[in-house]
Parts: C-alpha cells; structure tokens; sequence
C-alpha cells in the first residue's frame, strides 16, 4: 500500500495479535515524507499501560474492622508500577525484536490511561495518517463485558485504521 503516508501508529499490547499487525505493517505501508530533502516517516509504536488500579483489578480495599476506608496502600502501588514497567519494558523489547528483523528504525511512546481513550489521543496529537491494530477476535459474550478496543478506536479517531486479524481465525486486513 502506498500513500503519503508520514505518521502511522501501530498500537501494541503484548497480544500476538498486535505483534501481527506490527509486522503486517513493515511488509504492507510504505511511509513517505511531503518534502523531497527529508527522511522518510515515522512509524511509531504505542502502548497504552494501565493506570494501577485497573492492573490490579482493584482498589485496595479498606482496612477491616473500622479502619480508614480511603487509606492508600503505597507499597501496593509501588508493587504494580514496578510490575507494569517490567511488563511494557518486555512488550517493546518484543517489538523492538521484530522491527529489527526488518530493518525498520520506530519511534516508541508509552502512555498511562484506559487503552481506547489513549491511542485516540494519541493519533489526534501526533496527526497520524493511519492506525493500526491487532484484532483478537474476541467472541460477542467477551466483547460486550470487555468491549472492543479496536471498535472504538475504528469510530473515534480521524484518521483510517487498519485492523489485522490473525490469519489463523480470519483474513489479515
């Protein structure tokens, strides 16, 4: 696929599904840039960390019989922070990996937030010309209790988005 294409964000969140897409993109998108003397664009790899306490599935809970029920369990938090940051250092890693493989220098961003809020944030601010995801195809039970991050961001953002499916489950693309 060709276009003028200078920013394209590929979202991943460790799934095989987003490393797919990561790789459909270097063999599918050419990237250009508007001015003949420059480089070309800019792919740019993004995942989205969860704030702590929906890694944790949870708040800490208050402390029982009668004790402060908005005390905040720092330890705890540290806890999770340190974990997230181990577990975004690996997914980059992985991408990193692939991005050798073909040759392909990226730009990474992490940010902190709700996975479809943040990647529609981040093609608004960093103009991206297309978005593309991983899609896990989860079934409409899963989807209605989840959600679709994928769904969403196909209807919030401004620029096309791409959604590569695992070739094993359905067609890529």
């Amino acid at each position: 696929m060709s276009a003028d294409l200078r920013c394209v964000i590929v979202a991943v969140d460790g799934s095989e599904e987003s490393m797919g897409a990561l790789r459909w993109a270097f063999e599918n998108l050419k990237l250009r840039s508007s001015a003949p003397d420059s480089n070309d664009g800019t792919f740019i790899v993004l995942h989205v960390q969860p704030p702590p306490t929906i890694a944790a599935g949870l708040s800490p809970g208050p402390i029982p019989f009668g004790g402060p029920s908005d005390l905040e369990v720092p330890a705890f938090t540290a806890a999770i922070e340190s974990h997230q940051r181990r577990i975004t250092a690996a997914i980059l890693d992985h991408a990193s990996r692939i991005c050798s493989e073909y040759k392909v220098n990226v730009e990474t961003k992490v940010v902190i937030g709700d996975p479809k809020e943040k990647i529609c944030e981040a093609a608004e601010n960093l103009h991206a010309d297309l978005l593309v995801m991983g899609s896990r195809a989860f079934g409409p039970i899963k989807r209605m209790f989840l959600g679709s991050v994928s769904n969403y961001c196909t209807n919030h953002v401004e620029c096309p988005v791409i959604i590569v499916k695992d070739k094993k489950r359905g067609s890529s693309a």
